[in-house]
């Protein structure tokens, strides 16, 4: 048995590793729709049937009726069944995030399923739940400065593009770092506004985005034995981080909140949104002298 078929019988989520792809494998590229009501932050589609929600999608973002019904049997089953989807406003934000935008053609069919999907370059984007989970953990309200930490497909930035407008998104591998820079530009053409709020740059993401800095709220979405220091540094007293933690393959995807204690020194809450549950992340790589990807942060 591989580790993909292992990883699956075992009930673990594979998050942002899997088996690579030529990176000359084209992207979903969908292309057809066109945003046909400019964006408006009171805007929200129905969350109430099926058909109500599709017919609203088709007239207002002007997107595949096919996707979109796919798009609402993940949102119901991640409310209803698998407690990864929760507030008005992340429930607004993914039926809004066309993931099929992100996806390579050939998974295209696949691009709804719970699991991870093949991206090219050893990584891959995560499962709708496990996206969706990890950024209703951030609880983000309009306004707040949202730093992701490994942009990849780029779905994760676009899904925090519709719930506030700053993000700040740092990628290490330079050609997916200019790739997903390209989707979220030609989005933008289309239509697709509020991706106009991320940033984007190729970099060590373990040292964050000091120029920003700080940030009410961080989301890491490759595993590392420890939390950075300098990520913690640079997220505001008070806020929230949600990160893969733990050994290689092994990690916790816990919640970090930065307090300031009695005593006025720095406190550090931890707690496992999945309650225990193993979820092995791709490593937290790093940059060597020359500017190539080599080696991880681990300790």
């Amino acid at each position: 048995m591989n580790r993909r078929d292992f990883l699956r019988s075992s009930g673990a989520v594979l998050a942002g590793s899997a088996l690579p792809l030529w990176p000359s494998l084209g992207l979903a590229a969908v292309g057809a729709s066109t945003v046909l009501k400019p964006y408006d932050w009171s805007i929200a589609p129905p969350n109430d049937k099926r058909e109500n929600y599709i017919k609203w999608m088709v007239e207002n973002r002007g997107e595949d009726p096919k996707y979109l019904g796919l798009h609402w049997d993940r949102y119901v089953w991640m409310r209803d069944a698998a407690a990864d989807m929760w507030g008005d406003t992340n429930k607004r934000a993914f039926l809004l995030t066309p993931r099929e935008e992100f996806c390579l053609k050939q998974n295209l069919d696949h691009v709804y399923d719970i699991d991870f999907l093949d991206i090219g370059y050893g990584v891959t984007i995560s499962g709708p739940g496990l996206v969706g989970r990890m950024t209703c953990t951030l609880d983000i309200n309009k306004g707040d400065k949202v730093l992701e930490i490994g942009t990849g497909s780029g779905y994760q930035s676009a899904f925090l593009s519709n719930l506030t407008d700053q993000v700040w998104t740092i990628e290490i591998i330079q050609p997916l770092a200019d790739r997903t820079r390209g989707i979220y530009d030609a989005l933008i053409k289309r239509g697709y506004t509020e991706l106009g709020a991320i940033n984007t740059k190729r970099a060590d993401g373990y040292y964050g985005w000091e120029d920003a800095a700080p940030f009410d709220k961080i989301i890491v979405t490759c595993g590392i034995d420890h939390i950075p220091p300098p990520l913690l540094q640079q997220l505001k007293t008070g806020g929230v981080m949600v990160a893969p933690i733990g050994p290689p393959g092994a990690q916790h995807v816990l919640k970090i909140v930065k307090n300031m204690g009695a005593d006025g020194n720095i406190a550090v809450a931890r707690s496992d949104i999945y309650s225990g549950r193993v979820i092995p992340f791709v490593p937290f790589t790093a940059l060597a002298q020359n500017g190539q990807v080599k080696g991880t942060h681990d300790k």
